[in-house]
């Protein structure tokens, strides 16, 4: 028997809630990806980290906002919750991945291609691993076009923001980046949706058992107070805001000593008494008698 599929049952509040939520993760991973290459290589892990977890939370996130308006009428919807938050950590690990290899290796080239490729896999993987957490008296089918159309969106959704992070620019920058990233996953998500197909083993009555809203909100507490911090973390991070340092480490540049400093444009240049102060035993020049 073929179900009645409704992926839009609170209307568009669903789809515009997890379109902001895929924003919020996006912007705050990409500022802790930018801020990334503003530090020492000591620093470095720690923000890569950061914005990996936020990223692949948000993602996380938006799909499960989105799957509270999903539903099969003829079937009530349950949730398996080992491979759910397992959904998580695919998500996580496999962004966290991508974003190191453009965090050390630069968002351009062999690198870019390869960390939006594993980013965009990961998002995937995560979308089609949370969809086999769901529980209904009934199989999936997928249509396979369908499903490679929304893989491809979702590595040059990931590919395109990496490349945004590498751009070591201003805060209206990521936004904008973060809402182009926004739409790209959530058009990946609703792709990946319409490419399933469900076929119940038997009749059922519409209408029984818990909503899906009642049984992903308490799943979905832990993911929303971790990207809360995040947005703390990056609240109170000027630098990480502006994204535009006084001083850029050269180590973090390929093939520039770790020593050497690169004055950002808009540093003022030390006075003459600064730098006597500085070299106190540097040479002057003679003075006429």
């Amino acid at each position: 028997m073929q179900g009645t599929v409704d992926g839009f049952s609170y209307g568009l509040v669903t789809p515009l809630v997890a379109y902001f939520m895929a924003c919020l993760g996006g912007a705050l991973g990409l500022r802790c990806t930018t801020r990334s290459m503003l530090v020492s290589r000591s620093w470095r892990p720690g923000w890569l980290a950061l914005g990996s977890a936020a990223i692949g939370s948000g993602i996380w996130t938006m799909h499960f906002v989105a799957m509270m308006g999903f539903k099969v009428v003829q079937a009530p919807i349950h949730y398996d919750k080992a491979i759910t938050f397992a959904s998580l950590g695919v998500a996580i690990v496999m962004v966290g991945i991508g974003v190191f290899i453009v965090g050390y290796r630069g968002a351009q080239g062999t690198a870019l291609m390869t960390g939006g490729a594993i980013t965009g896999l990961g998002i995937a993987s995560m979308h089609y691993l949370g969809m086999a957490g769901m529980r209904l008296n009934g199989r999936l089918e997928y249509n396979t076009l369908t499903v490679a159309a929304s893989v491809v969106i979702a590595v040059v959704a990931a590919t395109a923001a990496l490349w945004a992070a590498g751009q070591v620019r201003g805060f209206l920058w990521s936004v904008g980046a973060s809402l182009v990233m926004g739409l790209a996953v959530t058009g990946m998500h609703y792709t990946g949706m319409a490419a399933l197909s469900v076929h119940l083993h038997g009749t059922g009555t519409p209408g029984t058992g818990d909503s899906p809203a009642s049984l992903l909100w308490p799943m979905l507490i832990g993911p929303l107070a971790f990207l809360l911090l995040a947005a703390v973390v990056v609240m109170f991070d000027p630098l990480m805001v502006m994204g535009k340092p006084v001083w850029s480490p050269a180590e973090n540049k390929p093939g520039v000593p770790a020593r050497e400093l690169v004055p950002h444009p808009s540093a003022r240049r030390p006075s003459l008494r600064t730098r006597r102060q500085a070299d106190p035993h540097g040479s002057r020049t003679p003075q006429k008698r």
